[in-house]
């Protein structure tokens, strides 16, 4: 088995938890690099010990899994105002994002598609606020309510990729960013194979069973202040 990592994203996670951490997003080309800097650096957090690199790594590949975004028009249910999804600035954004993913060296993109863009949800807190009679339902604003959808096939990728190389003996260690259970039974096959697996959550909290899953945690962004680290 040759010396290589490899590193597998969930764009979607990813995208969510940097907002969280850091606010605005950077320009896409700006935040592709960012990403693979990241990658790097992961890579050698998870290979020191005492400071100093006890294994030396090659990148096999960085693999970033998304979703293409929707398309369609809608209307807001509160304002009923038309929307193109296709214009919004989230949809221009994971666009061009995946394009600036695709220029940049030992990258690789996996895409799902979104399955839904029927059924808006209130938000949470505003559901919150309206269970306390703070507000009434004749307050909510266009901005109170999201549109429900969900990724299909993005985990099946990843969990099929993850026994693909370690079947394959392609890698030797496996950097996962995520932040949920749905890796364990990919992650469980890896680890009977040899390969060791490090999870990056990108600083948030996981669930403590899921430590007998991994051999370690590990991540190449930047460690946020306790507020933002909890959220």
């Amino acid at each position: 088995m040759d010396n290589k990592v490899a590193i597998l994203i969930d764009g979607a996670y990813l995208v969510k938890r940097y907002k969280t951490l850091y606010g605005d997003f950077p320009a896409p080309e700006e935040m592709a690099r960012k990403i693979v800097a990241a990658s790097l650096q992961a890579v050698r957090h998870s290979n020191k010990k005492n400071g100093k690199t006890v294994n030396h790594k090659s990148i096999y590949r960085i693999i970033f899994y998304d979703c293409i975004p929707l398309t369609k028009r809608i209307q807001n249910p509160v304002s009923k105002k038309g929307i193109n999804l296709e214009n919004t600035e989230s949809a221009i954004f994971r666009n061009e994002l995946h394009n600036a993913l695709r220029k940049q060296r030992k990258v690789a993109l996996r895409l799902g598609r979104l399955d839904g863009g029927k059924e808006w949800v209130i938000k949470p807190d505003v559901t919150k606020n309206l269970l306390n009679n703070r507000i009434s339902i004749a307050d909510l604003t266009e901005s109170d309510v999201r549109l429900e959808v969900k990724q299909k096939g993005v985990d099946m990728m990843i969990g099929t990729d993850i026994a693909a190389l370690a079947l394959k003996e392609r890698v030797d260690q496996m950097i996962l960013v995520a932040g949920d259970s749905d890796f364990v039974p990919a992650a469980k096959l890896a680890r009977r194979e040899g390969v060791d697996f490090v999870l990056d959550p990108m600083w948030n909290h996981i669930n403590p069973d899921l430590y007998e899953h991994i051999d370690g945690l590990t991540s190449g962004w930047k460690r946020p202040n306790k507020t933002q680290e909890q959220n």
